[in-house]
């Protein structure tokens, strides 16, 4: 079982940058979501936001789903949804405003769309509960 780093073990490297410099991050790869109702929640993040079903995913012993979601992953895991303390993932869209109504349209309870320094975000929860962003990067120019 992995245990969570001590505060006094995160510390800056002695030259000042990152521990794993040169060990090549390259990005986010996925975040994986708890849901009561794999079904439920295919529905909506395949159904309604267009995310994709991986055939690649293990047969491990609880249910759930891999998701692409352009160049990064959704894996829904079949359990309860943490207490809501304003954790949340995004998804980016082209076109936040003409999403937000399409949803809107179709009974989905989704915030108006706001600027959030140089792209457009709105909020909605997924059927298990999660909050999720939609956002549309670079609709503005960068302030100066």
């Amino acid at each position: 079982m992995m245990t969570r780093a001590s505060t006094a073990s995160i510390a800056p490297s002695p030259g000042g940058g990152a521990i794993i410099n040169g060990m090549g991050l390259v990005g986010l790869h996925h975040v994986s979501i708890n849901v009561d109702d794999v079904d439920a929640a295919l529905g909506f993040y395949v159904g309604v936001l267009g995310l994709k079903v991986r055939p690649d995913r293990p047969d491990f012993s609880f249910g759930g789903a891999w998701l692409d979601a352009g160049g990064q992953q959704v894996h829904l895991i079949e359990a309860t949804s943490p207490p809501d303390l304003g954790q949340h993932f995004a998804l980016a869209f082209t076109d936040l405003p003409e999403l937000v109504g399409a949803l809107r349209d179709q009974g989905f309870e989704v915030s108006d769309p706001v600027r959030s320094g140089t792209s457009l975000q709105s909020f909605m929860d997924d059927p298990a509960g999660n909050r999720v962003e939609l956002h549309q990067p670079g609709v503005f120019a960068a302030d100066r």
